[in-house]
């Protein structure tokens, strides 16, 4: 049976071996490991399930217990196994054991229960108060990037305000050139004015210089005497 048992087993290697591979080639996936609470189940107290559902498919339900009373029989009977003092004692101890585990094991069972409770609670308890830093930390730097933008958006502001104000300086001393050239093109424009009045005065003052200077004495008493004259017509006449 157990050559059965390994030539079952090494026909399933390949197929073990091609699924290892197939989850090698697959992305990782790291699952937590979660310990049972209880153990597996046993049959009269000590012998696991799995030595019993092991015998079903070939000897069906009553062949591990076939099985074990034909061994324990086989032993004794071949004296393999002799019924000597040490027998006695051990099932004396087994029994004792057995009363020991039915009176004191669901006490101590409790207390374990409570003392792992205990353990685990502190061990979750640590683990929650890192995860609640982390989420803090997480919190922290999400408050820490909504200030960066909101300092983007400041200084955003502060280079509009800049710009604004370099316009404002910029028009402010185009307006001050404006003024001083027109200044300027006015005082031109004012000493060319006062230029030409001077320059006709000058002219005027010339011609009239020159004209008494080319009157005689006697032209200008002749003249004298005909504007009389003239007066003294007009005067008739009227």
């Amino acid at each position: 049976m157990l050559s059965r048992l390994a030539l079952r087993n090494a026909q399933k290697l390949p197929a073990v071996a091609s699924s290892t591979q197939a989850l090698a080639t697959e992305a990782p996936t790291f699952s937590r490991p979660v310990r049972a609470e209880k153990g597996g189940a046993v049959r009269m107290g000590f012998i696991p399930d799995e030595w019993f559902t092991f015998f079903y498919p070939k000897t069906g339900v009553t062949g591990p217990y076939t099985f074990g009373v034909g061994l324990t029989t086989y032993l004794v009977s071949k004296e393999i196994y002799v019924l000597e003092h040490e027998y006695y004692t051990g099932l004396s101890i087994a029994i004792m054991l057995i009363y020991a585990t039915k009176k004191f094991g669901p006490v101590l069972a409790s207390y374990t229960d409570k003392w792992n409770a205990e353990y685990l609670d502190e061990l979750n308890g640590a683990r929650n108060d890192e995860i609640k830093t982390m989420e803090d930390a997480i919190a922290a730097e999400k408050d820490a990037q909504w200030r960066a933008e909101g300092q983007t958006l400041l200084m955003e502001a502060k280079r509009q305000n800049i710009a604004m104000q370099l316009e404002a300086a910029y028009r402010e001393r185009m307006a001050k050139v404006f003024s001083e050239v027109k200044k300027r093109l006015d005082y031109q424009a004012q000493v060319q004015v006062v230029e030409r009045r001077i320059g006709q005065k000058h002219m005027a003052d010339w011609i009239i210089s020159n004209v008494l200077k080319s009157i005689t004495p006697e032209q200008e008493k002749a003249t004298l005497q005909q504007c009389l004259v003239d007066l003294q017509g007009m005067a008739a006449k009227n």
